[in-house]
């Protein structure tokens, strides 16, 4: 079965390309490789550089006749697409939608997308379904929903399986550590240089899923062939302070911070119900929170943390 996957060479897509292939699935990965790198590509993928926007995507559909696409490629900086929104639609919306127009015409028979559990906005109730209402906060959570909407009408116009995955946090090895990535890496990176992490608040909760986890749940998705919206998530909900004491317990390090007061605007709690994944994919996490620490921190330390200066 040849799988089309976009976003291959980045932090998740690297993870599930690796599933799918051990899997045998024959992958063809697309990337732009902006925040994606080659060293992540496992052997025997096919790999083409270039943007999901760039016309040539289309000769790949046609040369490679994919089954099922898998969308992971994505605009991921909630930061980024408040200060470039049109971007972002560009990106998340707009891709998306060239994509669906390829994938019908050349009669693709499933397409998953990667979207976030950032479109739920403020929780109403807790844990969030898949049932809750819809209300995004950010252009980044308004071009995921968009795209799920386009991926409906053309799945009911063209006759193939759409599938949606809302991922949680999703945390582990290969996640950029610069920049505005991902709340675990920085922590971690910032113990191994001997400095403070920076929380804001403290009390407030996520829930965290592993980046392998995530990567399972989209090899079951493509066996199920289930239409449908589904969380990926833990569904265990984790305050940030307590996450920082995990991590420095891991590490064998104070867990000291700077506490600073809450950002406004920031979602107090949040926990996403898996049930439904769990019942239509037969999936559930397999990795607990401090096994897949262990195994980010590892990473860190082996790849990320070379090169970094510690202070004295």
């Amino acid at each position: 079965m040849k799988i089309l996957l976009t976003g291959g060479a980045g932090f998740i897509g690297s993870h599930v390309a690796e599933q799918l292939i051990s899997h045998g699935y024959e992958v063809i990965i697309i990337d732009n490789l902006i925040s994606g790198s080659t060293t992540y590509l496992p052997q025997g993928v096919e790999f083409f550089q270039m943007d999901i926007n760039d016309p040539s995507v289309e000769d790949v559909f046609k040369t490679v006749k994919p089954e099922i696409v898998l969308h992971l490629a994505a605009q991921t900086s909630v930061v980024h697409s408040m200060r470039e929104p049109y971007f972002d639609f560009q990106s998340n919306t707009d891709g998306t939608v060239k994509l669906l127009q390829y994938a019908a015409r050349y009669h693709v028979r499933q397409f998953i997308f990667s979207s976030t559990s950032a479109v739920y906005g403020e929780p109403t109730y807790l844990p969030i379904d898949e049932m809750h209402p819809i209300d995004p906060h950010s252009f980044y959570a308004v071009s995921k929903y968009a795209a799920e909407r386009y991926i409906r009408i053309f799945a009911a116009q063209y006759g193939f399986t759409p599938t949606i995955l809302r991922f949680s946090n999703v945390y582990g090895p290969r996640q950029n550590t610069a920049g505005e990535a991902g709340v675990v890496g920085i922590f971690i990176l910032n113990y191994l240089k001997k400095e403070q992490c920076l929380i804001y608040g403290g009390n407030q909760t996520r829930d965290f899923i592993y980046v392998k986890d995530v990567a399972i749940a989209c090899r079951k998705a493509i066996e199920s062939d289930l239409s449908g919206i589904y969380n990926v998530s833990s569904s265990v909900e984790l305050s940030i302070g307590v996450l920082n004491e995990l991590i420095s317990q891991q590490l064998e390090v104070n867990a000291s911070a700077n506490y600073m007061p809450f950002r406004e605007g920031e979602l107090i709690r949040s926990v996403l119900s898996n049930e439904n994944a769990k019942k239509g994919l037969e999936w559930v996490p397999t990795f607990s929170l401090l096994e897949g620490l262990y195994e980010t921190i590892q990473y860190i330390k082996e790849f990320q943390w070379k090169g970094v200066k510690v202070k004295n």
